[in-house]
């Protein structure tokens, strides 16, 4: 039998997903892992001369990423570091799985 999904979970999923959900905010997280991968740091200032978008639409986007727990940041000085929150990640994954199992 399925297992149930907690209250907790379906939370989870719903923010992670809807963070997820713009294809901006994907191609910055997937960004943003890949950095922290190579052991690269990686600011606001990186994402906007890597994707082209305004400082302001960076920074809404990595709003809403930071808000789901995706994305942790670290500021130093003037500048926010960004860091994929692979924990989160797993936990919508295990979660997801839960869910598609009925």
């Amino acid at each position: 039998m399925a297992e149930n999904l907690q209250g907790i979970e379906t939370e989870l999923i719903a923010t992670v997903s809807d963070a997820l959900a713009h294809p901006v905010r994907l191609a910055l997280f997937r960004y943003i892992m890949h950095c922290n991968k190579e052991m690269t740091p990686v600011c606001t200032k990186d994402l906007v001369e890597v994707f082209d978008y305004a400082q302001a639409t960076i920074s809404q986007h990595m709003k809403r990423l930071v808000k789901s727990g995706l994305v942790e940041t670290h500021k130093v000085e003037k500048c926010n570091y960004f860091y994929a929150n692979l924990g989160i990640l797993a936990k919508y994954i295990n979660a997801t799985k839960k869910f598609s199992v009925m």
